[in-house]
């Protein structure tokens, strides 16, 4: 490839992709959280909020944690400059499309309420509690 393609490559530093990283996470958790919350109708129903943390908590412990710290190993490798969508592998935002996708589609055949807002709620936590580790990452990369 030639230079005109170095022109409209979105190259940043490693400390930006640091950022990228555990920000797209928490803001894709609270924004999944909080039409969650809608949907359950917040305290009104504590049996599915308590399910939702609990399923999210587990999820987050039980598999988002090693994306995380995947994701963070394999950006510290990464030389200045490289493409922001690097951020995620290939697969990761295969996994993102079809999330999306899903969710697109639940909410056009399901009425929104406890049961979807649920799942929502937890992904969202789930999110958002493993961004946690991302975060130390980008405040120690200088």
């Amino acid at each position: 490839m030639g230079p005109e393609y170095k022109r409209f490559k979105p190259g940043v530093s490693r400390r930006v992709h640091l950022f990228a990283a555990p920000f797209l996470w928490t803001v894709a958790g609270l924004l999944l959280m909080v039409r969650g919350w809608r949907w359950l109708d917040g305290p009104s129903h504590p049996l599915f909020l308590l399910t939702a943390i609990t399923l999210g908590s587990m999820k987050s412990l039980l598999l988002l944690d090693r994306i995380t710290r995947r994701t963070v190993h394999r950006i510290r490798y990464f030389a200045d400059n490289t493409c922001l969508g690097a951020v995620y592998s290939w697969k990761s935002w295969l996994l993102v499309l079809i999330m999306i996708l899903a969710g697109t589609l639940a909410r056009h055949f399901c009425t929104p309420g406890p049961v979807l807002g649920t799942p929502y709620l937890a992904i969202g936590w789930s999110l958002l509690f493993s961004s946690r580790l991302g975060w130390p990452a980008f405040w120690q990369e200088r």
